[in-house]
């Protein structure tokens, strides 16, 4: 008796707890680093090597844009676009790749400390870790960037009290789906409007060149943070609070440097309301 009520009990906390014990480590059968490197760096190849490798790869490239380092190549692939395919997520469907002109390396955003920190409880560590795996390959040895964090925290991540999550995203703009679409297309500058569905797209936009300028201040080596993403579902158009944005992609940044660039969070939102008024 005693026995069959312990199975009783385990089915109940089973039941209301669903998979949150499951570790991604189990789920994927790949161990997870307890602190995760926020880029991968690899050789030096050029822009249209870079793109050659991506699609021996089987991604596909949507777009290139020139920042003041190098080239950012973004690219996707049919996983990466069905795990983003949900509600505030689809920021994670598309990965980027510098072109690292100035360092000559090539400096890849990671998909499992970004898919992580977007994903956060819908997080697939299957597919992440399968990108990872397809660009190691593709890209032959690579080695962890400066910047890490501790995986276990990107999910909640901001850079200190009182400052923004991945969920507090600024409204940029609204309308229908295909104005919002429209919109994106006609702006000066624009890389690439991917499509998840036909209510959720992707769009990469330029900002105005003065405001790119902050990427100097704190240093090109992550620059493949531009262009700017914008999510597009809902009739809304959403973006990345720039503090957290910034901070994520520089999670080394102190506050001192923070505050050289204290300007740019509303300059970014302003031009990105410019291009969906």
């Amino acid at each position: 008796m005693k026995k069959i009520y312990t199975l009783i009990m385990s089915a109940l906390v089973i039941g209301f707890c669903g998979c949150a014990g499951v570790s991604p480590e189990a789920e994927a059968g790949v161990k997870v680093e307890k602190v995760v490197a926020t880029y991968k760096i690899g050789a030096y190849a050029d822009v249209e090597s870079t793109k050659s490798k991506l699609a021996s790869a089987g991604f596909d490239v949507v777009g290139t844009y020139k920042t003041d380092a190098g080239t950012s190549v973004l690219y996707t692939n049919a996983a990466m676009k069905a795990m983003a395919n949900k509600p505030t997520r689809a920021l994670a469907a598309v990965g980027r790749i510098l072109v690292d002109d100035e360092r000559k390396q090539i400096s890849i955003a990671n998909p499992v400390y970004f898919g992580k920190a977007f994903m956060q409880k819908e997080y697939n560590h299957a597919t992440a870790s399968a990108v990872l795996g397809s660009l190691e390959k593709a890209f032959g040895p690579l080695k962890d960037s400066t910047d890490k964090w501790e995986f276990a925290g990107l999910a909640g991540y901001h850079f200190m009290v009182g400052m923004p999550y991945y969920e507090d995203m600024s409204i940029v703009g609204e309308g229908t789906t295909a104005e919002l679409v429209a919109k994106a297309q006609a702006s000066k500058g624009t890389t690439a409007v991917v499509k998840l569905s036909d209510d959720r797209y992707v769009a990469f936009v330029s900002l105005d060149r003065r405001t790119n300028g902050f990427v100097k201040k704190i240093g090109t080596q992550n620059g493949q943070l531009l262009p700017w993403a914008v999510l597009i579902e809902d009739g809304k158009a959403k973006a990345l609070s720039a503090k957290y944005f910034i901070a994520i992609s520089y999670p080394l940044l102190t506050m001192t440097e923070f505050m050289t660039i204290a300007t740019v969070p509303g300059a970014i939102e302003n031009d990105l309301k410019k291009i969906f008024k």
